[in-house]
């Protein structure tokens, strides 16, 4: 499993309509031994609730600034896992005062959790590489944006490499073998001769990468970082009529994220942080993005995208 669900797609000003609620940002990215989420809004436990995601499956959270509707939602968050007997370590990645901010809360609420909390203290301005589990490796994306800003890529690490046993004869053929030509390595004979060159009959199964970038301006430096990821989010605040205002307050237009996608040949693109200017119309920000960059979606609350060979929304 590698799928990204979203918790809350708006900016900084919730929006309740008759028909939908747009919540500030953030996503649960969940792989097959937990889910990490990705910033935490005011609104983030309800979702999870409504989203019957079980808040203590979390071991990593990852807070990309210190504007308040990417991270508002946290201390509520912390303290339900501490009431629900949460008694698992908690892994938290934010920027500088990130710490100080939950600790000053804990302090004058006179509140100690029953779980430890790592608590890793972000760069500013370079990518680092972050967490690395054995099955998926975490590293930041600088961004653009008002004040200290990261965004993240989860990249799948290198699978071992697929045996095509057809293209092997019969008559040399050893399941000794196997490990080494998964590892990449070719079989040699007693000489030192190649038996089997391992290029010749393995491939390399693809390893899936997903980044997120929010908060942040055009910003073309992140195109090395996120080049050929299978799937990006990045912020689409305005259409492109807000140009100014989107400069002015350091974020994308939508046609900005699919210019970002385009040159970076991602495989699809994900839009949101959207303004609550566009309260109950986002066609306008889809169709743009769509007209730079044909694969784009709406990052909508309760949508889920899976990585796969071919990525396709699950409403």
């Amino acid at each position: 499993m590698f799928q990204v669900t979203i918790l809350g797609s708006g900016a900084a000003l919730p929006v309740i309509a008759p028909d939908f609620r747009r919540y500030p940002t953030s996503q649960i990215v969940s792989l097959p031994h937990t889910h990490l989420l990705i910033d935490c809004g005011e609104g983030t436990q309800m979702r999870l609730q409504e989203l019957k995601i079980r808040i203590n499956r979390i071991k990593h959270i990852f807070i990309s600034h210190l504007h308040g509707d990417h991270y508002l939602g946290l201390i509520g968050l912390l303290s339900s896992m501490h009431l629900n007997k949460r008694n698992q370590d908690l892994y938290l990645y934010g920027p500088p005062g990130l710490a100080e901010i939950i600790s000053v809360q804990l302090k004058y609420s006179q509140t100690r959790f029953n779980y430890k909390i790592h608590f890793k203290e972000l760069k500013v301005g370079e990518s680092e590489e972050i967490m690395s589990d054995g099955m998926f490796t975490i590293r930041t994306i600088p961004l653009s944006h008002r004040i200290p800003c990261n965004g993240f890529l989860i990249q799948e690490n290198p699978k071992k490499r697929k045996i095509i046993k057809e293209k092997i004869p019969e008559e040399i053929w050893d399941w000794q073998y196997a490990k080494t030509l998964q590892k990449g390595d070719d079989i040699l004979d007693p000489e030192g001769k190649v038996l089997i060159s391992a290029k010749d009959v393995t491939v390399q199964p693809k390893s899936r990468a997903y980044a997120y970038c929010s908060d942040t301006a055009y910003h073309e430096p992140i195109i090395e970082h996120i080049k050929g990821v299978d799937m990006l989010y990045h912020e689409a605040t305005f259409t492109s009529e807000e140009i100014d205002r989107a400069t002015d307050t350091f974020h994308s237009t939508a046609r900005q994220a699919a210019t970002i996608a385009t040159k970076a040949e991602v495989g699809k693109l994900l839009i949101g942080h959207f303004s609550s200017r566009y309260r109950n119309y986002l066609d306008p920000l889809i169709k743009e993005a769509r007209e730079v960059f044909s694969e784009s979606y709406l990052a909508v609350e309760g949508s889920t995208f899976v990585l796969e060979k071919e990525l396709m929304p699950v409403e």
